[in-house]
């Protein structure tokens, strides 16, 4: 078993919660909470997102409770709640940009004086100096509010940070202004109006509260395809109830209410169509642009759009188990999950805050001693300027916000990412194993040939059969009873019934034994069917599955089926190769028919009559030769194959079962999916890969240039605020990118 599986095993053995966490500065903050929520008993496992600023964790429920998580975040210095819903979450987003436009706003008011004496202090720039704004007290008075008011928030969480042993963004945005206001105000004392530095420490204040607006107005762009998705959702149904049509909230339907939808509305909740025919617009949630037919009997999804016809239907899921509120979770799931590639970050913010402080020190050192010895004030600015350019917000931030855009455009494509390992693991992929029934083809074979090989007639024979294979489930008994019902063939009793995975079916009909399947279950049961074998080869060199009939230990005939490939698998299988991908066909069909199959789509690769447990083993197999593996079934009998691949992907329509089967599901119900699920991973892990260099950019040029004394702090603060936001535009890029 992968050990992905493993942990997905591993959580389902616990409960899960989403907390929201206030306070966090950079990838430091994030790193220290996951680190002290791991180390509570009972947790299993626990991630948390800087971006979303949220902690999802899984927990034993018999050991510790959501009450005492919220309350070790709250000990390490930060606040915590539990996660919201949507609506109050961007109410809070609202009131975080309104705090920091008012931050800011104050901070430029007071700032923008000193800025002034900073820049007409240059005797070229010829601007006019007013004798008030060089008053050392006056400097003073404006510093002073930006220092304690506005950079409050900095010292709290510098010295909760501190008071629990380890150091984050707060604490080097302290230090350094800090150093710089205190040195101004000795000087003020002092007398000493040449050397104050206060224009230094409020206009950092002001550039980071700057940046920090500016994060926080192009996050909240960074969870549109949550909004989007929301916004999906019909408000109101109309339900017959004491036989009278009204209207009700969407909230308020039940399970097996009936439920009236005119051409134009949207369909309120899942079900099942009770009467009317029409055509539903599903392209929000499969991105399949062309209309669905529904008639009677078929299911229907909430937030899809009738198009032209009256449909009623009896509502079979409604609030959170419906397919759009599953397909929610999973997106907010997959957003707030953490990729591999995110431990190089949070390894180096690890240790990354207490290296900076120490360079600083060591900058100071060897300015004031040795390369300018004792010129104390370009000793300070020098190392002011290295604690700010190296604050490690943009690294924090750097794959989060890839994730989040990325899995967010993956739903509007109808791909759906179940968390962001398998959206990293994806652009990995070499090989592609498809399941043919289903997957490849229609999975709705239809009844072509009965041929009979005794004294039964092709009634007689199909109606044994059909009688039989009305017990099974199979696609291909339902197309055996469906061609006898299109015949109007009256089916008999079954008295017994044994279906045999891999082989077909044992059973008695009107006092005969039936067995229905392949050659391997009659020679099991040691019945000849030599005179059958060149019928049956003709047949499977058609693309048809055939069956053998054998009638109280004799071959009585042969019927055939036909399963059709899907008019997008052969473009998508090319696709798929022109990518360099290695495909793969598996079923459990005979090798003819699964050859027919094959040419009519481009594969040459085919792993024929496996029986759905050695799927898995076929798998297994792939991966022993170091290729990374993605198996693509219905999501159902594929289940074992899909988790042990390096990435599972269903195809189907947003079900439960699928959903909760494979690493990533693909709505649109066909094999275009893949290649666009592929190429959106390599985009995303392009764009991650571009945000981490960045972001190890601005560090590794800006500590030595401030080291050696070319980066005024000011500038340094400028540069800092603005990487975090350059990281977080870069990701939103990934929103424009075409696939």
């Amino acid at each position: 078993m992968s050990g992905a599986v493993q942990t997905q095993t591993q959580e389902r053995k616990g409960e899960q919660v989403s907390l929201k966490i206030e306070g966090m500065t950079c990838a430091a903050c994030a790193t220290r909470i996951e680190k002290g929520l791991n180390k509570i008993n009972g947790v299993i496992k626990a991630n948390v997102n800087l971006t979303l600023e949220r902690a999802t964790v899984v927990y034993n429920p018999e050991t510790v409770r959501p009450a005492d998580l919220i309350q070790k975040i709250k000990d390490l210095g930060y606040g915590a709640s539990l996660h919201k819903e949507e609506a109050e979450r961007a109410d809070d987003r609202k009131k975080e940009i309104r705090f920091h436009q008012v931050r800011f706003i104050v901070s430029a008011i007071l700032s923008v004086p000193l800025l002034y004496t900073m820049i007409a202090h240059f005797g070229w720039t010829g601007f006019y100096m007013p004798h008030f704004l060089m008053n050392p007290w006056f400097q003073f008075a404006l510093a002073t509010p930006v220092q304690f008011i506005i950079g409050w928030p900095f010292y709290r969480g510098a010295y909760k940070a501190i008071k629990n042993g380890s150091a984050n963004m707060d604490v080097l945005v302290a230090l350094g202004t800090s150093a710089a206001y205190f040195y101004s105000l000795a000087a003020t004392i002092k007398g000493n109006a040449d050397k104050l530095y206060f224009e230094t420490s409020a206009i950092l204040i002001t550039l980071i509260v700057l940046g920090k607006l500016l994060e926080a107005l192009a996050k909240g762009r960074t969870s549109e395809a949550i909004k989007k998705l929301m916004g999906l959702q019909a408000k109101t149904a109309t339900v017959v109830r004491d036989g009278k049509e009204i209207s009700i909230p969407v909230e308020e339907v039940s399970v097996g209410e009936i439920i009236i939808v005119k051409p134009g509305e949207k369909i309120p909740v899942d079900g099942i169509v009770r009467s009317g025919t029409s055509a539903v617009d599903e392209s929000m949630l499969t991105g399949e642009s062309v209309p669905v037919d529904k008639k009677p009997g078929d299911p229907v999804i909430g937030s899809t759009i009738n198009k032209n016809g009256v449909l009623t239907f009896e509502a079979t899921k409604v609030g959170k188990d419906t397919a759009l509120a599953q397909i929610i979770k999973v997106v907010e799931d997959a957003q707030g999950s953490k990729a591999p590639i995110q431990r190089v970050a949070d390894k180096i913010s690890g240790i990354f805050v207490p290296i900076v402080v120490a360079i600083a020190v060591l900058v100071f050192v060897v300015w004031y001693f040795f390369a300018d010895a004792g010129n104390f004030t370009r000793a300070l600015e020098n190392a002011i300027a290295v604690l700010v350019i190296a604050c490690p917000c943009a690294l924090g931030l750097a794959t989060p916000t890839s994730i989040m855009v990325g899995t967010g455009k993956g739903a509007e494509m109808g791909i759906l990412f179940k968390g962001g390992e398998h959206l990293e693991a994806a652009h990995k992929l070499n090989t592609i194993v498809l399941d043919k029934t289903g997957t490849i083809t229609k999975g709705q074979p239809e009844l072509t040939d009965v041929i009979t090989l005794s004294d039964k007639t092709e009634e007689e024979l199909l109606r044994l059969v059909a009688t039989a294979e009305k017990n099974s489930e199979h696609p291909l008994a339902q197309a055996i009873v469906k061609g006898a019902e299109e015949r109007n063939i009256t089916l008999a009793t079954t008295d017994a019934f044994e279906a045999i995975p891999g082989f077909g079916l044992s059973a008695v009909v009107n006092n005969h034994r039936l067995l229905v399947g392949t050659r391997k279950l009659l020679q099991r049961e040691n019945v000849p069917f030599e005179s059958a074998t060149d019928r049956m080869e003709e047949l499977e060199n058609e693309g048809k599955t055939a069956m053998l009939v054998a009638i109280d230990g004799e071959l009585a005939g042969i019927i055939a089926v036909a399963d059709t490939v899907k008019e997008s698998s052969k473009e998508a299988i090319a696709k798929l190769q022109e990518l360099g991908l290695e495909v793969v066909m598996i079923t459990g069909d005979n090798r003819r028919t699964a050859e027919a199959i094959a040419k009519q789509v481009g594969i040459t690769e085919i792993r024929a009559e496996v029986l759905p447990e050695e799927k898995a083993k076929e798998v297994e197999y792939f991966k022993k030769q170091g290729k990374k593996v993605a198996m693509v079934g219905d999501g159902i009998n594929d289940a074992p194959a899909l988790a042990t691949a390096d990435v599972g992907m269903a195809i189907g329509t947003g079900t439960d079962v699928a959903i909760e089967a494979a690493d990533v599901t693909l709505m649109r119900g066909d094999l275009s999916s893949i290649p666009t699920a592929i190429k959106l991973s390599q985009k995303t892990m392009g764009n991650i890969k571009q945000n981490l260099f960045w972001a190890l950019f601005y560090n590794s040029i800006g500590i030595p240039v401030a080291a050696v004394g070319l980066l005024a702090p000011w500038v340094a603060g400028a540069a800092m605020a603005f990487s975090s936001v350059s990281v977080v535009l870069n990701a939103l890029r990934l929103k424009r990118v075409k696939i």
